[in-house]
């Protein structure tokens, strides 16, 4: 019995929750496991009502479950980063997760920007690392609003945080066997501190996995390759901020945030899972947004918990979708609403 603590959140994130929780509930019919969910409201509407944003008691609770389940966060009405630091990056920091796990993946029937690129080329994975860096939030202000204001904003590194992480990319490129090839990428020719060391364990650690071949790059020019060549990669680890970025590129050339997701993962505690898109405010209500990225959200999810056949089953199942020809795109004007998409998801897994 898996306990899951879900938060639909903002926007869109309470109409594309709904269906990844159809999709989960076919899945678990289907495989034979069983869940219970327990809903929490965190997000803009809470704290306009309350000013509370994500009191250090539902921590707590968070703590207890096997996973948690997020929509969207982000509230036209409220100051970004409020929510933003508040929820999302404050459960990461507290719950540890300190793997964001980003596939890149582009499914048959959905279209790339990249000329000539097709599934065969665009299928890997990036491991962020998600609780240092200057994500930390270490630094200051001051004389602000003079003209001699100082801004800083430090960049951490630890051994231990470095390691990990480093460790788990690995483990996944020795799990995926598929190119078995780790790129480590990072800015090392220029910010020679912080990647030093990030150069210096992947080199001590890439000595216990002879079977992978561990390769450098430069952020700036795995921006290139992404573009170019991105069948050259099957695994990236990469620090916090580059990684935000590089994953947003892969999202494009996946086909776009309709079909991203992600897990902030802790493989020692509890995890979290959901898609990258924003809460999309003007669409709230409206029954048009594509819930895939949602969808794929819980397959992750699934294959996080164990479910192993579940995850197979809920990814044949949006691979065969996209691949019908029924959605124009992933856009709002797909040509299909929210709710049947998710249908279809729950139709072809109990097939």
């Amino acid at each position: 019995m898996y306990k899951i603590a879900v938060l639909p959140g903002d926007g869109i994130g309470p109409e594309v929750v709904n269906e990844g929780l159809k999709v989960l509930q076919a899945a678990a019919d289907v495989c034979g496991f069983k869940y219970e969910t327990k809903d929490y409201d965190f997000g803009g509407e809470r704290y306009l009502k309350t000013g509370e944003v994500l009191p250090d008691s539902a921590l707590n609770e968070f703590r207890q479950f096997d996973a948690i389940y997020l929509g969207a966060i982000g509230h036209p009405d409220v100051e970004p980063g409020i929510l933003e630091r508040g929820i999302l990056l404050k459960t990461r920091f507290e719950l540890d997760q300190y793997i964001n796990l980003r596939p890149i993946k582009l499914y048959p029937g959905v279209e790339t920007p990249i000329k000539d690129k097709g599934p065969e080329h665009i299928d890997f994975v990036v491991v962020r690392e998600n609780t240092e860096g200057m994500y930390a939030g270490l630094g200051g202000n001051f004389k602000v609003g003079t003209p001699d204001e100082v801004a800083v904003q430090e960049m951490i590194c630890t051994r231990k945080g470095v390691e990990r992480c480093i460790r788990y990319a690995f483990e996944l490129c020795q799990a995926r066997n598929k190119d078995n090839t780790l790129h480590l990428v990072d800015k090392a020719n220029v910010l020679t501190y912080a990647f030093g060391l990030w150069r210096r364990v992947f080199a001590e650690v890439a000595n216990e996995y002879k079977d992978i071949k561990a390769e450098y790059a430069f952020v700036d020019a795995t921006c290139m390759w992404m573009v170019k060549n991105p069948e050259w990669f099957d695994v990236i680890v990469v620090e916090n901020m580059f990684g935000d970025i590089i994953t947003d590129l892969g999202a494009m050339i996946q086909g776009g945030m309709g079909v991203a997701a992600s897990g902030n993962i802790n493989p020692e505690g509890v995890s979290m899972f959901e898609p990258i898109h924003g809460s999309a405010p003007k669409y709230t209500g409206k029954n048009v947004i594509n819930p895939l990225a949602a969808i794929c959200a819980v397959q992750m999810m699934l294959d996080h918990l164990g479910e192993k056949q579940a995850a197979q089953k809920v990814e044949q199942a949006i691979a065969s979708a996209l691949g019908s020809g029924k959605m124009k795109d992933l856009s709002p004007r797909s040509g299909l609403k929210t709710s049947e998409i998710g249908d279809m998801i729950v139709e072809l897994i109990r097939q």
